[in-house]
């Protein structure tokens, strides 16, 4: 029995000017959509990072009072190094990160106040291409995100955002989930995947805490993620996503 060829991606829709990226983690954006990033902020568009924790139980060896900060700081280095100037931290605890009322409250108002476009989120379905299981606080942070959003454009939802003087936002068109087993399209990043390989190399601490590993070697597995992604789209090289429409 042959395998099934997957299906070509198609191209992502790049008609837009402003975006927000919510992730759950420090470095979520890294694992292959900071070259896409690379690409539209040098289109001139504008992308804001928000992250829902600090990473702080990310490194073993490092007491998460100490690990929070410094991963913060890597965080910060890491965007600018793809044109990213604004990183938001929520501070909700990492490794326990819970789907609810808080995180979407807390997300709708990162809608409201930056008024994207395009929201970007990781992957939120249960495994990577149904082999890995996917990480809790991904699941919950994708979902989240997914359903602020929408709440970010309901007056009647979350009021008292709009006693902070946060008016309803409903002009996010799509959200996009990266790293998704459910991808359906890709931009081509093959100018700027080496961008991608510095924001990920930036986070050294993290990736030095790792220990090892394929995790740990930042051109090796963007090379093989975006490879592969690429053969579908193709070009060398492509960050893929999955689409999810909000308009009609």
């Amino acid at each position: 029995m042959t395998e099934e060829t997957p299906a070509p991606f198609a191209p992502l829709d790049e008609d837009w000017q402003r975006a927000l990226a919510v992730v759950a983690h420090p470095d979520d954006m890294e694992y292959g959509a900071a070259a896409a990033v690379a690409r539209w902020t040098g289109q001139g568009k504008t992308v804001v990072y928000a992250m829902v924790s600090s990473g702080e139980a990310g490194i073993d060896a490092l007491d998460p009072a100490e690990c929070g900060p410094l991963r913060e700081a890597e965080q910060i280095a890491s965007a600018a190094l793809v044109g990213v100037d604004t990183v938001e931290f929520l501070r909700h605890p990492d490794g326990v990160l819970e789907y609810g009322l808080p995180l979407r409250r807390d997300i709708a108002r990162l809608v409201r106040r930056h008024r994207p476009e395009i929201v970007i989120t990781t992957n939120f379905r249960e495994t990577y291409g149904g082999v890995f299981p996917n990480q809790a606080d991904h699941i919950a942070t994708g979902r989240a995100t997914l359903d602020a959003v929408r709440d970010a454009g309901n007056r009647w939802v979350f009021r008292e955002l709009t006693a902070e003087g946060l008016e309803p936002w409903g002009g996010v068109r799509q959200v996009w989930a990266a790293g998704s087993p459910d991808a359906g399209h890709a931009v081509d990043t093959t100018a700027t995947f080496e961008a991608g390989v510095a924001s990920l190399e930036a986070h050294a601490a993290y990736l030095a805490g790792l220990g090892g590993g394929p995790m740990g070697d930042a051109r090796g597995v963007l090379e093989s993620i975006g490879r592969g992604s690429g053969s579908r789209l193709g070009s060398t090289f492509a960050a893929a996503f999955e689409v999810i429409n909000l308009t009609f």
